[in-house]
């Protein structure tokens, strides 16, 4: 099924009906994930919550033409000085710290809506209009036996460092490419 891009809209607040729209989404799209300490739907809540609270936070939500929604991708404004940086097992290039960068937290598209190019539709939008010159995201390589780090590579996104986010979190790579195409 493939999600029009009309039904892509774009959300700068956190209200209550978005956060449960997301943790509904995001218990769909983690739900073989779901028992993992770091995966739990209260656990991306609360990281929901500090992310929307963060600079520059943003959210692309795609809902089925009858209003339900069916995938995400949120992003904020990682500075010179965030602990997206500071986390990273070797410093990344300057050319991405030395100014704000966009970092996409999270993208999640429910499994009926899978390999029609939602998410990247919705990264897009997402993107769409940023001040900050370069986007980062981090993925766990083994997600999809690579496959979904192979298909940010495909979106221009290339290694640019490696972080262990949290203690119980695997291992993320973190990629990056330029806004300016």
């Amino acid at each position: 099924m493939t999600v029009p891009e009309s039904r892509i809209r774009r959300h700068s607040t956190l209200t209550p009906e978005l956060r449960a729209a997301l943790a509904d989404v995001y218990a769909q799209v983690r739900a073989d994930l779901l028992e993992h300490s770091n995966y739990r739907v209260d656990v991306f809540v609360e990281r929901l919550e500090r992310h929307a609270a963060e600079p520059g936070w943003a959210v692309a939500m795609a809902y089925e033409p009858g209003g339900a929604a069916v995938g995400y991708a949120y992003a904020n404004t990682a500075g010179p000085r965030d602990r997206w940086w500071k986390r990273m097992a070797v410093p990344v290039t300057p050319r991405f710290t030395a100014r704000d960068t966009v970092a996409a937290k999270e993208i999640g598209v429910t499994p009926a809506h899978r390999g029609v190019g939602l998410a990247r539709r919705m990264h897009d939008a997402l993107l769409a209009g940023r001040a900050e010159p370069y986007a980062t995201l981090m993925v766990n390589p083994a997600a999809g036996d690579g496959k979904v780090m192979r298909l940010y590579e495909g979106w221009g996104y290339r290694e640019i460092g490696a972080v262990q986010p949290a203690p119980d979190a695997p291992w993320l790579v973190c990629m990056g490419r330029s806004l300016r195409v």
